[in-house]
C-alpha cells in the first residue's frame, strides 16, 4: 500500500493526493538562501539562549518549503506539517506538548503505518507520541533526536476504537513490556506475536533507517521470529524504549541539507551487539575521578545548529490549518481546564528502571559496542 506525497507551498493545504515535485531540492536551497538574511540578526541577540529555548517556544511551522537541516541530534526542521490529532487509524497523545509536526514524508510515512498496523491487527491503530517540535531543533525536555521532522515515537499500545478526551490524553498511563522484578526480560503476559508483527512491519518499510526498541525486546524478536528476517537488523537496541517504539526514516532526497546515519552494520543484529546489552558494562555507574575537574555544562546554542536554522527559526509563522495533514484540524473532545493534567517532562522517554535495586541504573550511555 502505498501514499503520494504532496507538492507543498508557502501557505497552502496538504493534499494527499499529489505527488511530490522534482523541483523540492532546489526549493530548499532557495528556501535557505532566502530566510537566512532573516535570521542572522535574531541570531546574534538571542545567542545567551540555549537554543532549545528558541525552537521549544515556537508553536507554530515557518512559511517556508518543507526541509530538513542538520542531523537527527542537531538540526532544525522547515515548512513543517502536522498530524491532525485525530484520524481514522491513529490518535496523537500528550497533546500539551506540541510535537505532532514533522517533514511531509514523515507524517505521510506515518498515515500510511498507522493503516497498515490496523490490517494486521493493532487495535483501531496507532497511539502516536513525539514527531518534532514546529521548526525542530532541541527540545526543552525528553529527547537528543526528533529535531528534524524524520523521528516518531510510537506506543506499545493500540489505538482504542473511540476518541480519548485531552485530559485522556495526557493522563494515560504508559505500559511497559518488561517484566520488572527480572534483568531485562519481556513480560509474556504483555507481549503478544501482533507486537513482533508491528515492530517488524516497520522494519519492513524501505524508508525506515532505524527502529529503537528496549534490549530485551530486540532479544525477544531474535529469540522468536521466524518470517523473513531481512529487515531485522533495522530493530536496534537502546536504553529506555520498553513503553514505546522510535522510529527513524531516511533523509529523504528532496531535503539535501539532512545529513544521514551511517548505514546499519550487515546482519540481524542477533548476535555479540546485542549480547552487549546484557553484561554490566551499559548500566554500569561510571566511576568518579577524583582529579577531574568540575566541568561546567555547555548548552547547545543556535550557533551549533546549520546556518539555515538561523532563518527557519526567523521566518514567519504559517497557521496550524493551512499546515495539517488533509488540510483541517481535527480537535479531540475538548477538557475543561480544572481537568487538564500536563504530561511530565520526561514521560515519553522514560529511564530504563529496573525495580531490583540490586540492579544497576544506567547513568551514561554506550561508548562501544550496541550504539545506535
Amino acid at each position: 500500500m502505498t501514499s503520494s506525497l504532496t507538492r507543498f507551498s508557502a501557505g497552502a493545504g496538504f493534499s494527499a493526493g499529489a505527488r511530490v515535485s522534482t523541483g523540492w531540492a532546489t526549493r530548499a536551497f532557495i528556501a535557505a538562501a532566502l530566510i537566512l538574511p532573516l535570521g542572522l540578526q535574531p541570531a546574534l541577540s538571542a545567542e545567551p539562549q540555549p537554543a532549545k529555548q528558541l525552537f521549544g517556544g515556537m508553536t507554530l511551522p515557518s512559511r517556508t518549503a518543507p526541509a530538513s537541516f542538520g542531523s537527527y541530534a542537531k538540526g532544525c526542521l522547515s515548512g513543517a506539517v502536522a498530524l491532525p490529532a485525530d484520524g481514522p487509524t491513529w490518535q496523537a497523545m500528550r497533546l500539551s506538548r506540541n510535537r505532532r509536526w514533522g517533514n511531509p514524508h514523515m507524517i505521510m510515512f506515518l498515515e500510511r503505518f498507522s493503516r497498515d498496523a490496523a490490517e494486521i491487527g493493532w487495535g483501531s491503530g496507532i497511539l502516536l507520541g513525539d514527531i518534532s517540535q514546529p521548526r525542530g531543533g532541541p527540545m526543552l525536555t525528553g529527547h537528543a533526536s526528533h529535531q528534524i521532522g524524520l523521528d516518531a515515537d510510537i506506543w506499545f499500545q493500540p489505538k482504542p476504537a473511540r476518541a480519548m478526551s485531552v485530559a485522556e490524553r495526557e493522563r494515560k498511563p504508559f505500559v511497559s513490556m518488561l517484566d520488572k522484578t527480572k534483568f531485562l526480560t519481556v513480560n509474556p503476559e504483555r507481549w503478544t506475536p501482533t507486537h513482533a508483527r508491528l515492530l517488524m512491519r516497520a522494519a519492513s518499510e524501505p524508508e525506515v533507517d532505524r527502529v529503537f526498541v528496549n534490549p530485551a525486546i530486540k532479544k525477544k524478536l531474535c529469540e522468536t521470529w521466524t518470517g523473513d528476517r531481512t529487515a531485522m537488523g533495522k530493530i536496534r537496541p537502546i536504553y529506555g524504549h520498553d513503553e514505546h517504539f522510535h522510529i527513524r526514516i531516511k533523509c529523504p532526497a528532496d531535503s539535501p541539507g539532512c545529513k544521514p546515519q551511517a548505514a546499519v552494520a550487515p546482519g540481524d543484529g542477533c548476535d555479540k551487539s546485542l549480547a552487549w546489552w546484557f553484561t554490566q558494562e551499559p548500566w554500569a555507574k561510571p566511576k568518579p575521578n577524583p582529579d577531574a575537574k568540575p566541568v561546567k555544562p555547555r548548552f547547545v546554542m543556535l550557533s551549533d545548529l546549520p546556518q539555515a536554522c538561523s532563518g527557519v527559526l526567523a521566518a514567519p509563522s504559517s497557521s496550524e490549518a493551512a499546515s495539517t495533514f488533509g488540510g483541517a484540524v481535527p480537535v479531540s473532545a475538548p477538557a475543561p481546564a480544572s481537568a487538564f493534567v500536563p504530561a511530565a517532562p520526561d514521560a515519553i522517554m522514560p529511564p530504563a528502571t529496573i525495580d531490583d535495586p540490586s540492579v544497576p541504573v544506567p547513568t551514561r550511555r554506550p561508548v562501544a559496542g550496541g550504539v545506535q
